[in-house]
């Protein structure tokens, strides 16, 4: 039995037709072959895009020159409103200043520092789901999103997820996700940077709420960083860090910018990986059995220590088989500012290079039995050279998300925490679909059920 994996499209179909699949989901609208081509190649009236799955020339974009391709500005379309010039949308020296202040914040050291924190938001899931416990299906999206919520506010404003503003910049960013569809009409139309963006009015509403609630968080923390008080948490490191080349510091509205996507990015990603792990592990109970054992073993004297977490070992590689199978981030998007050649084609000036981890961590040359949950195979030599060559959940190069250390704590902590004293199992009438909007989730939830171990 393999795990779910969505339709390919069948055949060509008109822009206006594929535009209606994107809209439903990213990865059904796409064609069979790009799990087997090294490169595809997409015309509208109005851009071309060329998806490339041949290492080299995923090295060349991320690594090589990543420079000569900067993300694209189609991506920040639909996320303007409420990401502003955060990191993940800027390029050039901005992008670079960014990195310069926010990098260090998520240095080993640093994650050692944090994982106090990072621990007592698991601890926290685990007991929220003692509630739930009791074999009816319960939606773990909505418990993954909860847990990887309380993980970054405890983690970057020292808060937990019933903290008033923390709730509320939760709640509002489900509103979020339900009013802005992945579609804008500026990532599919040349449009002037003068020309007016078109977002639905509770899509802008619910952004600013966001936007606000941050603010509020953002400014009492530079209050208390002015008069000594602050604690010594991500958002301090951050907005006490200047640039080594200018001395400047992050201001107020820069920082909203930042912790916006540190939310998206943090909260929104984590949850998908975390919640399609545990269902993966429902789907394979031997698999869930061999962690639920591991984590007993390294986590026998109760809560495990920051130097625990590199001894679980088959944890991490199930997260890792879970990021392969399902990146929460399935497609990134970078622009050819000059013409280029690839696979002797001509690739115009302006060209939209898309990166697909998920087609390039499924593709049926590059990785054995491709579409199987496998943890083993990391073992092999081929898992050992796709590790290398072709996987990607966090991106690669300069542009790798420095969160990337974090999440790979985060979540083998947050799965080894809840197998350790839940039993997950399927729900025969409800499986698990993956769709792909902002990020992978399930197309009618993820729903499992919950036993505790006894």
């Amino acid at each position: 039995m393999l795990p779910p994996k969505p339709p390919a499209r069948s055949g060509r179909v008109s822009l206006w037709r594929y535009m209606r699949l994107f809209r439903q989901d990213i990865l059904s609208a796409q064609p069979a072959h790009l799990y087997r081509a090294w490169m595809a190649e997409f015309r509208t009236p109005f851009f071309r895009s060329y998806l490339c799955n041949q290492p080299d020339l995923v090295d060349l974009v991320l690594k090589e020159r990543p420079d000569d391709f900067p993300k694209s500005d189609r991506i920040r379309e639909g996320l303007a409103p409420l990401l502003g010039n955060s990191v993940f949308v800027t390029n050039g020296e901005t992008w670079k200043r960014q990195r310069r202040i926010i990098d260090p914040a998520f240095e080993g050291g640093r994650l050692r520092d944090v994982f106090p924190a990072m621990l007592e938001a698991g601890q926290a899931a685990v007991a929220r789901l003692a509630s739930t416990a009791d074999g009816t299906p319960q939606e773990i999206e909505a418990q993954a999103s909860h847990a990887a919520a309380d993980v970054i506010f405890r983690t970057l404003f020292s808060i937990p997820i019933e903290h008033e503003v923390a709730a509320q910049v939760f709640d509002k960013f489900r509103e979020h996700q339900r009013a802005q569809p992945v579609l804008n009409l500026g990532a599919f139309l040349p449009l002037p940077n003068w020309f007016p963006r078109f977002h639905k009015r509770r899509a802008r509403q619910t952004a600013a709420d966001i936007r606000a609630l941050i603010t509020r968080l953002t400014a009492e923390r530079m209050a208390r960083i002015k008069d000594g008080t602050a604690p010594d948490d991500l958002a301090t490191k951050i907005m006490t860090t200047a640039d080594p080349r200018t001395g400047q510091t992050f201001d107020t509205q820069e920082m909203v910018d930042q912790v916006a996507i540190f939310f998206l990015a943090g909260h929104e990603t984590s949850a998908s990986a975390l919640a399609w792990a545990l269902y993966l592990l429902a789907l394979y109970p031997d698999w869930q059995e061999r962690v639920a054992g591991e984590a007993r073993q390294v986590m026998s004297d109760g809560a495990p220590e920051f130097s625990d977490i590199g001894k679980l070992r088959l944890t991490r590689d199930v997260f890792r088989e879970t990021l392969r199978l399902y990146p929460p981030v399935p497609m990134m998007v970078r622009e050819a500012i000059c013409p280029e050649r690839f696979r002797d084609r001509d690739v115009p000036k302006g060209a939209q290079i898309v990166l697909s981890p998920w087609h390039q961590q499924r593709h049926e040359r590059l990785w054995d039995n491709p579409d199987a949950f496998d943890p083993e195979r990391f073992q092999t030599e081929n898992g050992r050279e796709g590790l290398r060559c072709a996987y990607m959940p966090f991106s690669a190069g300069q542009r790798v998300c420095p969160g990337a250390g974090f999440a790979m704590i985060e979540g083998p902590l947050l799965l080894a925490l809840l197998v350790r004293a839940y039993r997950f199992e399927t729900v025969a009438d409800r499986p698990a679909m993956p769709v792909a909007h902002l990020t992978v989730r399930g197309r009618d939830g993820i729903w499992l059920r919950i036993r505790p171990r006894t």
